[in-house]
């Protein structure tokens, strides 16, 4: 059986990373969760590069991707990662507060397979982040192989 990819949470709001941690704990997901707290750390983290060199070899079971980060954007993350052709079949959900049609239209012309906009309800905030995890880590069907 293949070891369980891990998470990675790509969020730079201390707030919102414990919640979404919560969330995920709460749905007592086996998978690792990695937090990055901004875009070059994502990268770093998907590429095998700088901190992350040595990590085990494989893509995460998802991205769970902020739009507004510091140092490299989410849109550019997302477009780094979708447009190489190792990492270009890795699920990345944008996670943001964003509801500019700019933002989704960009995002999906990069290759996001969802966006879904943060809810400010802490109750829909929680139930979003716990459906969003058992649907890719555990439902979805990753490619087959280590990509």
């Amino acid at each position: 059986m293949a070891s369980l990819r891990p998470i990675l949470l790509v969020e730079d709001n201390p707030a919102d990373v414990e919640l979404t941690l919560a969330a995920l704990r709460k749905t007592q997901l086996a998978n690792e969760i990695i937090v990055a707290r901004d875009g070059v750390e994502a990268l770093e983290y998907i590429f095998s590069e700088g901190q992350y060199a040595d990590r085990e070899p494989g893509a995460p079971a998802v991205v769970l991707l902020d739009l507004k980060l510091p140092k490299v954007d989410g849109l550019e993350v997302l477009e780094k990662v979708k447009s190489h052709p190792k990492h270009r079949a890795t699920p990345i959900v944008m996670l943001t507060s964003s509801r500019e049609e700019s933002d989704v239209v960009r995002s999906y012309h990069y290759g996001v397979n969802s966006f879904v906009v943060k809810p400010v309800d802490f109750k829909a905030f929680f139930e979003a982040i716990r459906d969003l995890g058992i649907f890719w880590a555990v439902l979805n069907e990753p490619v087959p192989g280590d990509f």
